[in-house]
């Protein structure tokens, strides 16, 4: 008899929270603008958020970038960190500084 397949909590977190309903795909897009974008949207239209609009769409972003880990290739995880720059532009927030 075949082991049920394993569902990690991340993927229910993803699936089921009530942080966002997010657009299928977004963390795939090329441009880390449409990213942001995406994630604006998904967060303006949420009527389950607990948080506002832009702390639960760069909440949502910092999550995946989380429970992607080590696994992230480098390239990725640049054009996710460009991607929360372009979510606090969106919203009117500081950018971040370089780290030193």
């Amino acid at each position: 008899m075949a082991e049920p397949k394993r569902r990690r909590w991340s993927q229910q977190v993803t699936e089921r929270s009530d942080a966002l309903d997010l657009e299928p795909g977004v963390f795939t897009l090329d441009d880390p603008r449409e990213i942001a974008l995406s994630l604006q949207r998904s967060a303006e239209r949420s009527e389950r958020r607990k948080a506002g609009p832009f702390h639960s769409a760069m909440s949502m972003l910092q999550f995946y970038i989380n429970r992607a880990g080590a696994n992230l290739p480098v390239k990725d995880r640049e054009r996710l960190e460009m991607a929360k720059d372009e979510l606090r532009e969106l919203y009117g927030k500081p950018r971040r500084r370089p780290r030193t």
